[in-house]
């Protein structure tokens, strides 16, 4: 599979539920951060804490025009975290993430065929 170096803006929840760390319970479960690479199973970023392997996540990311040749695209996908890499000195916390299922986000601002078609009719 094919890995693109691919610097995204990137959004990392985890469910609180779900996750099970040894650290202050106020810390945060959403980061925002940069992908490393992307393929289409998997994707690389880093945090500033670690994350064991299999906790599931949910991942955020934004494609900008001048990759999508259009307009900016959001993707949001279910990931299971597969790999943590030991702390580089500036202590992020490399993390590889297999991608379960995913779906495509409307921009806030644009609106669907469908609605605008609604509309037309209701006049």
């Amino acid at each position: 599979m094919r890995r693109f170096d691919m610097r995204l803006p990137a959004v990392v929840r985890l469910n609180p539920a779900e996750v099970r760390l040894n650290t202050n319970e106020d810390q945060k479960n959403e980061f925002h951060t940069e992908t490393q690479n992307v393929s289409a199973r998997g994707v690389f970023f880093y945090l500033d804490r670690p994350i064991p392997a299999g906790t599931p996540c949910e991942v955020t990311l934004t494609f900008p025009p001048h990759i999508t040749l259009t307009d900016a695209v959001r993707v949001r996908f279910t990931a299971r975290v597969i790999r943590v890499e030991s702390p580089l000195p500036s202590s992020r916390i490399g993390t590889a993430a297999m991608i379960e299922d995913y779906e495509f986000l409307r921009s806030s601002g644009s609106t669907d065929f469908f609605s605008a078609l609604q509309r037309e009719t209701e006049n």
